[in-house]
């Protein structure tokens, strides 16, 4: 482990919290706008600031802290999820204008950042302003996973196990392009980023939603409840792992 890092290295324990993560912030963001009522507009109010307290904490930690590291990323696939619902069922703009509104915002995220730094390594990273970048292009690719996700539902009609199997398709072969090719390894970094998102997402959805819809309706609750164990499992996992390279 890097000690000038504070962020997770890319492994596929990485992978795997990603995809629980998003899992758990579609299933938790619904739970919240949904299942609460408080609506799209409140959620996003409720999980902002959730995302700049545990954010705030992140800044100030001096190496890789898995708990608060991941409860940040647990705040963006939340708030992402009510980022995208806010732009389609609020502002009636829709999933696939809310898409490439969001791909947009992404795309300068990342440009901003490559013209800074002439790189867009994700690992190791310990400078504070270029981790800002680095958590913006985070919540910008789970807002814009989401909105895809949802997009591959509601436009298209696929069911949302369907959904999931096509995301978890286009995730493959990043993985086999990634280890066959030569493709730049970041640009496929955030292609697969991006497509966990709405991979987790419709999966949650799969969880969710009434089984006349495609779903196994286990409900918001439920399923929020069954991912947080898991992350919590995986968490203490990756603390184990790390105090024991600490010790060698």
């Amino acid at each position: 482990m890097n000690s000038l890092n504070k962020v997770a290295q890319i492994t596929i324990l990485f992978w795997l919290m990603k995809i629980v993560a998003t899992t758990l912030g579609e299933t938790l963001g619904d739970f919240i706008s949904m299942t609460l009522n408080l609506g799209y507009a409140t959620g996003i109010g409720i999980t902002v600031v959730f995302f700049i307290f545990v954010l705030f904490l992140q800044l100030q930690q001096k190496k890789y802290v898995p708990t608060i590291y991941w409860l940040v990323i647990v705040s963006t696939t939340t708030l992402g999820t009510e980022i995208s619902d806010f732009i389609d069922r609020t502002m009636h703009l829709g999933y696939a204008l809310g898409s490439i509104t969001l791909i947009s915002c992404l795309m300068l995220t990342l440009f901003l950042w490559y013209k800074k730094y002439k790189s867009l390594e994700v690992y190791p990273i310990f400078e504070k302003n270029k981790e800002i970048y680095y958590w913006i292009a985070i919540l910008f690719s789970n807002s814009l996973g989401t909105a895809f996700g949802d997009f591959l539902s509601d436009n298209i009609g696929l069911s949302y196990l369907n959904g999931a199997l096509v995301t978890g398709l286009i995730i493959v072969i990043v993985v086999l392009l990634h280890y066959l090719s030569r493709i730049n390894h970041i640009i496929l970094f955030w292609i697969a980023f991006v497509f966990t998102r709405p991979f987790g997402a419709t999966f949650g959805d799969f969880l969710t939603k009434p089984t006349a819809k495609g779903g196994l309706a286990l409900g918001t609750l439920n399923a929020s409840l069954v991912a947080i164990i898991i992350m919590v499992l995986m968490t203490i996992y990756t603390h184990r792992n790390i105090n024991k390279q600490n010790s060698i």
